[in-house]
């Protein structure tokens, strides 16, 4: 009898374990009767009124302190515009190059390639920027200047 004991505990301390975990259990969720979307369905679709415009070469941006460069930041950039304006901006290319090189040369001179120049703000501010003097120089065609890579090389 010694030896059923503690076999007879352990049996009806595990069956009041499952039990209690039984009650406890949360109900399962219903399972929803919808159909599920096939991958194919759930990919987004491009726009198709617009195209994206990558310009040729980047932009070098000297960044400038007690008279002394002090880095340089590479730029690359891709105009976002109506369907068919892409030889639009080509034509324009070097009209448009020194509208961003100005932008740009502005934005360096207040800071802004200076710190955490890529936080959200800073960007959104040269972003505006760009597609501000791309819309005065190619007209509403342009919806947006996209900043498709940046790196800063400091010296």
């Amino acid at each position: 009898m010694g030896k059923i004991l503690p076999i007879l505990m352990l049996a009806l301390g595990a069956g009041a374990g499952i039990f209690g975990g039984k009650l406890m259990m949360p109900e399962p969720e219903p399972i929803a009767t919808e159909e599920v979307a096939t991958p194919k369905e759930a990919e987004p679709e491009e726009p198709s009124d617009v195209e994206y415009v990558k310009l040729n070469n980047q932009f070098v941006i000297p960044v400038i302190a007690e008279g002394r460069v002090i880095s340089l930041v590479v730029l690359a950039l891709t105009v976002e515009v109506k369907l068919g304006e892409r030889e639009a901006v080509y034509a324009r290319e070097p009209r448009l190059r020194d509208a961003f090189l100005q932008v740009m040369f502005d934005h360096a001179n207040i800071g802004g390639f200076d710190g955490a120049f890529t936080n959200s703000s800073s960007m959104d501010t040269l972003r505006h920027a760009l597609t501000t003097v791309a819309v005065e120089s190619l007209g509403p065609s342009v919806k947006d200047v996209l900043i498709t890579d940046i790196v800063r090389q400091d010296s």
